[in-house]
């Protein structure tokens, strides 16, 4: 069966550090670039990270910039968001997915993340 499972989220303290995991199934990730998404609630959804398929670019949403990074296992089929410094604003479902030539194909089915005191 052809699918993204996310897994890694919680709550953390502001200040603390978070990394969510994002394991394809069925298929090869390496071919894709990788996004994650995110949507806090009462918000739209907005892409927070992407890395390119040869790993040669990556993007970041201004509100993570330096505070986030995206990264991925190829031998592990795995692609990470590793999340430091999280901000209250950060709360919110995160999604995983993997595209091509712009094009969405496989979303995985989230995991919230929870920033609180």
């Amino acid at each position: 069966q052809v699918r993204l499972l996310e897994s890694g989220g919680g709550l953390v303290q502001p200040g603390g550090s978070l990394r969510l995991s994002c394991v394809a199934y069925g298929f090869t990730v390496s071919p894709y670039d990788v996004t994650w998404y995110r949507q806090a609630p009462g918000k739209e959804r907005e892409l927070v990270a992407s890395i390119t398929a040869s790993g040669g670019r990556t993007n970041y949403v201004d509100s993570v910039k330096g505070r986030f990074t995206i990264s991925g296992d190829n031998i592990k089929n795995t692609m990470y968001l590793q999340m430091n410094s999280r901000e209250p604003e950060d709360t919110a479902v995160y999604w995983c997915g993997a595209a091509q030539l712009g094009r969405a194909v496989y979303s995985g089915q989230g995991t919230q993340v929870a920033v609180s005191s």
